[in-house]
């Protein structure tokens, strides 16, 4: 564990995926805060965030947007997590979170389509999310305005997104076990 935790400190992306003292709190790696026009992303190569894109006016992210480290989703990239929160963190900053659901995804063109689930969760200490358990809690308008979100973000790039369903805790903690599987694997 420490040669982990040693190899970690210049790479987020290389930390545990779980919290060491609670097997049910996810750790997430914020590249993106609530709030801003600016996409970040973590570039593993050179171990920074980087800016990827710069959203237009009137367009911000809605919450939080990070991923679980040591994992790998089916895009090939880190599993993604949107995270509820009072205020918006900053990117680079670790949150022990708890999965309330994921909001399963799909995006790119006719012939080359593919998943990109987001993984939801509620930082641990939070208070606005505190009786949040399942991402049903959260509403139907919810769920409704982060397709609108996503959609329009995806259409900046020419891609098409659309959400094929919402479900609960447990469908989100088995795809983050099989998010550190792949990992594991590759």
């Amino acid at each position: 564990m420490a040669k982990r935790l040693r190899s970690s400190l210049n790479d987020p992306s290389k930390l545990p995926p779980r919290d060491s003292d609670s097997e049910t709190l996810i750790q997430v790696i914020i590249e993106t805060p609530k709030g801003s026009r600016n996409k970040y992303a973590f570039n593993e190569k050179i171990r920074v965030f980087e800016l990827t894109k710069v959203l237009p006016a009137g367009m911000t992210f809605p919450y939080d947007f990070g991923f679980i480290p040591s994992t790998k989703a089916e895009d090939g990239d880190p599993t993604d997590v949107l995270v509820l929160m009072d205020e918006p963190a900053f990117p680079g900053c670790l949150l022990k979170c708890r999965v309330i659901g994921v909001i399963e995804g799909q995006q790119g063109k006719k012939k080359n389509k593919e998943r990109n689930d987001r993984i939801v969760a509620v930082e641990q200490d939070n208070h606005s999310f505190a009786h949040v358990r399942h991402v049903r809690d959260l509403g139907k308008k919810f769920v409704r305005e982060l397709e609108d979100f996503f959609v329009n973000y995806h259409e900046l790039s020419g891609q098409k997104y659309r959400v094929l369903d919402v479900k609960g805790p447990s469908e989100a903690q088995r795809r983050i076990a099989d998010g550190i599987r792949k990992l594991k694997r590759k």
